[in-house]
């Protein structure tokens, strides 16, 4: 059995230190709180009718997470497009904020130059790339930051700095005190199931083993949605293997008459709940409903309590406590969890098909 307790093999299958990347979330947020509370705004942009995020995979999530957060409380709409074109209805009264954390992405930039020809009003979150090239030309609003890693694991970045925009053009309430709980609360999640802290007593590491050998299904409601979705991905690309993730209440509106077939399912799926006691009352007990219907077709499944006194918080905790659990199963199955070597050749072939 992988003893996860060893430090040495640890480091030795995460040769790019993926874990360090992990635990940075709390300083990434730091940082990019002091990022776009230095950088100053076009005053137009405040009159904005909604709001469009480009990006696609790590650095579409903070957009997604943003939207799932605020968009009860925003006064206008977000929209988050992770595709080539723009819905018909951007045009030059709306925000387009591109997130690239390479400033490379193909599919952000296509939507980009589109956001551009339709007088929409741009802005660019990036380390660099053509991205910030063209906004540096053109003189458009952009926002830089110097973290070298893989785009999902600088989700502090594009996550604060979105939130941060909302904030600097008047279109979200000040959530800094939140982020601060936030902050506090992955830096003491930290000492709870950080590399050093033993199996015995890591319950990231614990759940880490009981997905060993099954395919992972997450579940998450309102502010916990797109957590679900952060969850699966990270099983993906960190743990290189099958995930998947479904969101209350509209799980129970077809997903849960599939638990029929295939029968073999039930030796397979383990389905991860996350629970929060700030979901709507409703969600709570469909949550505990569904865990019924779960227990008599015999599919493994339990509830991750999530902790925090705010939604954000919440939010960045699951997170941090997912991240963890998906480096421990990538330890598990002695693969290092940082390259995305099957991404890298579709790159590589959508470049040659051009």
């Amino acid at each position: 059995m992988v003893d996860l307790d060893d430090i040495a093999y640890l480091k030795s299958v995460d040769p790019d230190g993926m874990a360090a990347r992990v635990s940075e979330l709390p300083a990434q947020c730091r940082e990019a709180r002091a990022l776009v509370e230095a950088c100053s705004l076009p005053i137009e942009y405040r009159l904005v009718d909604e709001v469009v995020i480009l990006g696609l995979g790590g650095s579409a999530i903070g957009g997604d997470l943003v939207r799932s957060l605020v968009q009860d409380s925003c006064s206008v709409p977000i929209f988050v497009n992770r595709d080539y074109g723009l819905p018909a209805f951007v045009d030059d009264h709306t925000l387009v904020i591109a997130s690239s954390y390479s400033g490379e992405t193909e599919e952000t930039l296509a939507a980009f130059g589109e956001a551009l020809e339709r007088g929409a009003w741009p802005l660019a979150v990036t380390t660099g790339g053509r991205l910030a090239q063209i906004c540096e030309k053109q003189g458009l609003p952009l926002i830089t930051f110097d973290y070298e890693s893989q785009p999902r694991a600088a989700l502090g970045f594009s996550f604060v700095l979105i939130l941060g925009i909302l904030r600097e053009l008047d279109l979200i309430r000040d959530m800094w005190e939140q982020l601060e709980e936030a902050i506090s609360l992955t830096e003491h999640l930290q000492s709870q199931i950080g590399v050093q802290v033993p199996d015995e007593e890591n319950a990231a590491k614990q759940l880490g083993r009981r997905l060993e050998g099954r395919l992972p299904v997450v579940y998450g409601a309102g502010h916990l949605s797109e957590v679900a979705r952060r969850w699966k991905c990270q099983f993906n690309e960190n743990s290189k293997g099958w995930a998947f993730w479904e969101v209350l209440p509209e799980l129970n509106h077809n997903a849960v008459v599939g638990y029929e077939f295939p029968t073999t399912m039930s030796e397979v799926a383990r389905v991860l709940m996350l629970s929060s006691d700030l979901y709507h009352p409703r969600h709570r007990v469909r949550l505990q409903v569904t865990g019924e219907i779960l227990e008599e077709k015999g599919i493994a499944h339990e509830f991750i309590q999530v902790e925090g006194e705010s939604r954000l918080s919440q939010a960045l905790w699951a997170i941090h406590f997912g991240d963890y659990v998906s480096y421990y199963l990538a330890a598990l199955r002695g693969i290092d969890p940082t390259p995305v070597r099957t991404i890298a050749y579709l790159k590589e072939r959508l470049a040659r098909a051009s």
